[in-house]
């Protein structure tokens, strides 16, 4: 994992890059959003990414902290954050339920306008939007942001809340026809999908979801983010082979209040996910959290207790499917034939580094580069922005693997080829 520039602390923000585009939201004193957009013509796949609000790198974070604990943050709980592989993260001060609501529906067409423009496509062509929110403003927020967007009524819309695993989730939803949501549903999603034009991403305001928290390390860690992805199944993006897994967080170890409809009893051995489906165009994909006692937004047991949580079956699921992509390409006849990158979800960049050196022991050599410096722990957004990150140095034919995980705990892996 090359980190030889990136952890520097005087890395500039995101919305100094020349890339970016930056304009002003009009609500309260004026909101900054910053989107740029990526394209590879050679593999038919663009989208747009990027982050609103105030920029804040390492040092200035704490002041802010500070003013909404309404105490001074001890040494001992600043975390090293470059360390940890961020340098800046993207807050809101203070805003009414109606302003984010406003703010968020805003950002979310837009990104979905910018993705659907640089692939080249209008928004009636839009035949499906797949997107990750770990805690929505509304409960229609994603077809209250397709429709701003002007896209069709009769598009399928797939709000999903899995947490940070969100963005991959849906991927794995439009690709992979036998995902056990399926059974569930009057429909494959992916066979429905199969050669139309989709957008799949995550759009994740939480600094809206953090105003209320009283976790030091959560305050610290996360940031506003969005990132949205243009692809046709089984033509700029091929299937080859993925899973999923949940394994409940009995202990507690990152809790997340859901924001949500989700029935919260679930009997032993049974899927923590629920599904809504309540029209063939409109599908809510939900899991089960392990919710703070209290009203809290999210209750966290720091950097190491996220890397006990994730790393021994986030190592097991990116192991059975790296097994099953073998033997895939093999029966493809391209027997060993390498993954050319990893797009692993930026939880923490020791989580990362430490389930690479896992996999390197078992034998398994996978590039994993950390690509979210500027942004912070973006939940859902996470994998989509990194992706797009590495677009423009992957060529047709490229087989690549996508790592989602988040809080539930819930876990999607997939091998695509792209072009």
């Amino acid at each position: 994992m090359n980190t030889s520039n990136e952890l520097k602390p005087n890395h500039p923000s995101f919305f100094d890059r020349p890339q970016v585009h930056i304009e002003t939201i009009p609500i309260g004193e004026g909101i900054p959003l910053g989107i740029e957009c990526v394209s590879n013509p050679e593999l038919g796949i663009g989208g747009a990414y990027g982050t609103w609000g105030k920029s804040l790198d390492n040092a200035g974070l704490p002041q802010l902290i500070e003013e909404q604990l309404g105490e001074p943050l001890d040494p001992a709980e600043k975390l090293n954050l470059a360390e940890l592989g961020f340098i800046n993260r993207h807050h809101l001060s203070a805003m009414s339920q109606d302003e984010h609501i406003d703010l968020e529906v805003q950002v979310g067409a837009r990104f979905l306008r910018e993705a659907i423009q640089v692939n080249g496509w209008t928004p009636e062509q839009v035949d499906g939007v797949l997107v990750g929110v770990t805690a929505p403003t509304t409960e229609d927020y994603l077809d209250r942001i397709c429709r701003k967007a002007g896209i069709p009524e009769d598009a399928l819309k797939v709000s999903i809340h899995k947490a940070c695993d969100g963005s991959v989730a849906g991927l794995n939803l439009a690709l992979n026809p036998d995902v056990p949501v399926n059974e569930h549903l009057s429909q494959n999603l992916a066979e429905r999908l199969y050669g139309k034009k989709v957008l799949v991403g995550g759009i994740e305001g939480l600094s809206r979801f953090l105003q209320q928290a009283r976790d030091k390390n959560a305050l610290q860690l996360f940031g506003n983010g969005a990132g949205i992805i243009g692809l046709i199944p089984g033509k700029t993006m091929k299937f080859l082979v993925g899973g999923t897994r949940e394994v409940f967080d009995d202990e507690g170890v990152l809790q997340v209040k859901m924001y949500y409809p989700h029935s919260p009893a679930t009997k032993s051995g049974e899927t923590m996910i629920e599904v809504t489906e309540a029209d063939p165009y409109h599908i809510r994909v939900a899991g089960l959290m392990h919710e703070p006692e209290d009203d809290s937004p999210v209750v966290m047991a720091g950097p190491m207790g996220m890397v006990k949580l994730f790393v021994r079956t986030g190592v097991q699921v990116v192991r059975d499917v790296y097994d099953s992509y073998q033997k895939r390409v093999a029966e493809l006849g391209m027997p060993g034939k390498e993954i050319a990158v990893a797009i692993v979800h930026h939880a923490n960049y020791k989580i990362n580094q430490l389930i690479e050196k896992h996999l390197q022991r078992e034998g398994i050599q996978i590039p994993m580069p950390w690509l979210l410096r500027e942004f912070g722990n973006v939940s859902a957004a996470s994998n989509m922005i990194a992706f797009l990150r590495q677009l423009s140095s992957l060529k047709h034919g490229d087989n690549i693997l996508f790592d989602g995980f988040g809080a539930g705990t819930y876990y999607d892996v997939l091998a695509v080829e792209l072009g």
